[in-house]
C-alpha cells in the first residue's frame, strides 16, 4: 500500500478534497503553533498546517511516504511509529490525524504517547471514516467485484468509526471534550473510469473484495465507475467524522 499511496499522491489527496476542506477549518491551525501531523501520508496536510504559520513534523510508518513528502517539501518529515516514538513531552499545541489514526494496531498506547507530547490544553483533531456501511464507496466496490459474495470483516480504517468506542479511547487516554461532526461529502477516484480503476486497484478493500478466478470483476469495477463520471471525475458517496479534543492534564 505504501508504494501504491505514493505514486497516486495526487489523487490520493484529491480523492478527500472535499473533507478535508473541513478538516482544515476546524483545526485552525494559528501561526506560532507547534504541529504534530500523525499519519501524514505524502504530507499535504503538514504542509497547509506550516503554510498557516505553525512549526509542522508530520510522521508516518511508511518510508515511501515519506520520501514523497520530503520530495514535495514544505515541512519537516520524519518516519516514526507514534505508538512508540519517544516525542518529547509537552511539546506540540495541536496533533492532526487525517485518516491516520484508524490505523494503530494498539490505540491505547498511541493516544496516550500523543497525550504525553501535547501541552496541557492542547488539540487533538481526527478526520476518520464512519462505518463502513455508511459509506457509499464501499458499497460500490462490493457490488461491481463480489456482489453475491460475504464481505470480509471491515478493515482498520473502519476502526474508529464508532463514536462511542473511540470517544472511551480518547478519554482513557485523558482527553476531554471529546467532539463528533459528521461530514457528508463525495470522493473523488480520478478524473475518468479508466484512472479510477487503475487507482482502486490497490486499495486495501478492493484487494479483499477481488476474487481468483472472477475475469469479470475489473471490467465491473470500471463500468460502475463510468456510470459515476461527472465533469468533477468520479464520485463516491462518503461520510466521515471530525474529531476534536482537548487534553485535561494540568
Amino acid at each position: 500500500m505504501s508504494e501504491h499511496r505514493a505514486r497516486f499522491a495526487a489523487i490520493f489527496d484529491e480523492e478527500v478534497r472535499r473533507h478535508n476542506e473541513r478538516f482544515r477549518a476546524v483545526a485552525a491551525v494559528r501561526p506560532g503553533e507547534d504541529v504534530l501531523d500523525v499519519g501524514c501520508g505524502t504530507g499535504e496536510s503538514t504542509r497547509e498546517a506550516a503554510a498557516a504559520g505553525a512549526t509542522a513534523l508530520g510522521v508516518d510508518l511508511s518510508a515511501p511516504a515519506i520520501a514523497k513528502a520530503r520530495e514535495l517539501g514544505g515541512a519537516v518529515f520524519e518516519v516514526a511509529d507514534v505508538q512508540t516514538h519517544p516525542f518529547p513531552a509537552d511539546t506540540f499545541d495541536v496533533v492532526l490525524s487525517r485518516f491516520g489514526a484508524m490505523f494503530f494496531p494498539d490505540p491505547p498506547a498511541a493516544f496516550a504517547n500523543l497525550a504525553r507530547a501535547l501541552r496541557p490544553g492542547g488539540r487533538l483533531v481526527l478526520l476518520v471514516w464512519q462505518d463502513r456501511d455508511r459509506n457509499e464507496w464501499y458499497s460500490v466496490l462490493r457490488d461491481a467485484l463480489a456482489p453475491d459474495a460475504e464481505p470480509p470483516p471491515p478493515g482498520p480504517h473502519f476502526s474508529l468509526g464508532d463514536p462511542g468506542r473511540t470517544r472511551a479511547l480518547l478519554e482513557g487516554a485523558g482527553f476531554t471534550g471529546v467532539e463528533f461532526t459528521e461530514v457528508r461529502e463525495p470522493v473523488c477516484y480520478g478524473p475518468d473510469a479508466a484512472t479510477a480503476t487503475e487507482f482502486a486497484l490497490g486499495l486495501l478493500d478492493v484487494k479483499q473484495l477481488l476474487r481468483d478466478g472472477d475475469e469479470h470483476a475489473v471490467t465491473r469495477l470500471r463500468d460502475a465507475f463510468a456510470t459515476r463520471e461527472t465533469p468533477e471525475g468520479v464520485l463516491l458517496g462518503a461520510r466521515t467524522w471530525l474529531v476534536t479534543a482537548r487534553l485535561s492534564r494540568a
